[in-house]
């Protein structure tokens, strides 16, 4: 057997790559708190010549066996299989010479119909009657979810809530004595610390693969200004890892494997995860109320210290940079807040533009990740102490959370349902008819927001809230975004089958 040589750079666990077969591997340790030689690595693994993967932690100078960790996770790790079916849509062509000359100059349109559309990814099972907690990435615009478990049962999973502000979703299959990962403490990682990445890459069932935390609170902006505090490892994590499980060395799962920062799209040395820190109070809303009960602290501003290039980065006309902020501010570290939102939770307490938030609920905040991360475990109405610097000196102010709506009220899942009304894309004659390029017609009118407004049967939405309406998925993302929002208001554009033009106010508001 070839020997290889290792070094381990720092204190804590080492990778045992043994393969259980006659031979040694041979480790070079440059640094610990104990003494740990070659010899005694030897010994270690001559009394144990039955582990295949272990760690060996430096401080207590004993193996940690991994095998336990892994083998408990594999059987509560699921392969998900989301499939969208093929779906037909409108499209406009450029108009030809001919239609140029001879047409309405707007050309043909036709009817283009997409190929079925499938996804693979990973989830975990976090209970025992079959709630599984996967990325909403990974069963977004599914129609149909597929759910095979590590002993090859396959379930049909139905999906309970999703929240694509962190990434995660709620998934349920349905039976009982399912086998569950243990949630454990992600807060309580340390850099350094062994974890297991467990899912399904490349389709492959039931894969371990092993590493360290490098790095917590990591903010990548994938999330497009949704709430980001990744968990960094070096454990592999490729395509399908996502939704896996992240488990500690006790066999607690500790984060979910959501994204892959590579500039190939394959493993490349580090992959993210969601902590189970804002996964918990997440997926119990999901489960409780259909959507997040999401706490706002309600500022903007900056992180100090925590990127040399957001470090460089001018924050006003002048040129002057983060940098260069933190030092007139004397802080090396923390939430620089550069504006208040109106009527959010500081507007209505003593937090002030240029003040630096450096803690939240004795937790140390470094950065807007570790903000983001501590206030997402609250709700709205929950009362929070905010450490912060203020001319050079600490202060601590007592902020009450409030939702998007600027309320502390409980916000519920709108579904188009609450609309009480039946739309179809306009059909093309009546587009013809209308000289119109798009619109959705509301085909039937119940009772619900939309007869409260007067929406009749027949109106033609043109735009709701300024946006264009192709599509009934549009009108469905611009009515949940209303909801959230302070006002909670549909504003309708359109008109009717005689030409007549309508605008209508829709109260989306629920009790």
């Amino acid at each position: 057997m070839k020997q290889t040589t290792k070094n381990i750079l720092g204190i804590g666990a080492i990778v045992l790559l043994s393969s259980g077969v006659a031979g040694l591997t041979t480790y070079k340790l440059l640094q610990s708190n104990k003494a740990a030689t070659e010899t005694s690595f030897n010994e270690m693994f001559k009394q144990n010549p039955n582990v295949k993967l272990a760690a060996f932690d430096a401080v207590n100078a004993q193996p940690i066996d991994l095998t336990q960790a892994a083998e408990n996770s594999l059987h509560a790790v699921v392969h998900i299989r989301s499939t969208q079916e093929a779906k037909t849509r409108t499209v406009q062509q450029a108009p030809d010479i001919f239609d140029f000359f001879f047409g309405d100059g707007r050309g043909q349109q036709r009817q283009v119909q997409s190929q079925p559309r499938v996804g693979f990814g990973s989830g975990v099972i976090i209970s025992k009657d079959g709630y599984i907690v996967t990325n909403n990435h990974v069963i977004e615009g599914a129609d149909e979810i597929s759910v095979k478990l590590n002993d090859n049962r396959e379930f049909k999973g139905r999906v309970i809530g999703t929240d694509p502000s962190t990434d995660l979703a709620l998934v349920k299959i349905e039976g009982d004595d399912f086998p569950t990962i243990p949630v454990g403490d992600s807060e309580a990682l340390k850099v350094g610390e062994w974890v297991l990445a467990v899912g399904n890459p490349f389709n492959l069932n039931s894969t371990v693969t092993a590493g360290i935390v490098s790095a917590k609170a990591r903010s990548l902006g994938v999330y497009n200004g949704g709430i980001e505090s990744f968990i960094q490892t070096d454990a592999a994590i490729n395509q399908g890892n996502s939704g896996g499980a992240l488990v500690n060395a006790k066999g607690e799962l500790v984060g979910i494997n959501s994204v892959l920062s590579s500039p190939t799209g394959a493993y490349a040395g580090y992959g993210f995860a969601i902590p189970t820190s804002i996964m918990t109070k997440v997926i119990a809303d999901l489960k409780q109320y259909g959507t997040v009960q999401r706490a706002l602290l309600g500022i903007r501003g900056g992180s100090i210290g925590s990127s040399l290039m957001d470090d460089q980065q001018p924050i006003d006309k002048s040129g002057t940079t983060l940098a260069d902020k933190a030092k007139e501010l004397g802080v090396v570290e923390g939430v620089w807040v550069s504006e208040i939102v109106e009527n959010g939770s500081a507007s209505g307490a003593d937090i002030k533009v240029d003040d630096v938030i450096i803690g939240l609920d004795n937790k140390k905040v470094s950065n807007m990740a570790d903000l983001q991360e501590a206030i997402a475990k609250h709700r709205p109405g929950d009362k929070v102490k905010v450490k912060l610097i203020r001319n050079k000196k600490e202060k601590t102010v007592e902020v009450t959370l409030k939702n998007e709506q600027g309320t502390t009220k409980i916000v519920k899942d709108a579904g188009m349902e609450i609309l009480g009304a039946a739309f179809k894309e306009l059909p093309d004659d009546l587009k013809k008819q209308l000289n119109l390029g798009y619109g959705l017609q509301v085909t039937g009118v119940s009772s619900g927001k939309m007869s409260d407004a007067g929406v009749r049967k027949g109106f033609i939405i043109l735009k709701a809230n300024d946006q264009p309406m192709r599509k009934v998925s549009d009108l469905e993302e611009v009515m949940k975004a209303a909801v959230k929002s302070p006002n909670q208001v549909l504003f309708l554009t359109g008109v009717f089958p005689s030409g007549k033009r309508g605008y209508f106010a829709v109260d989306l508001t629920q009790e």
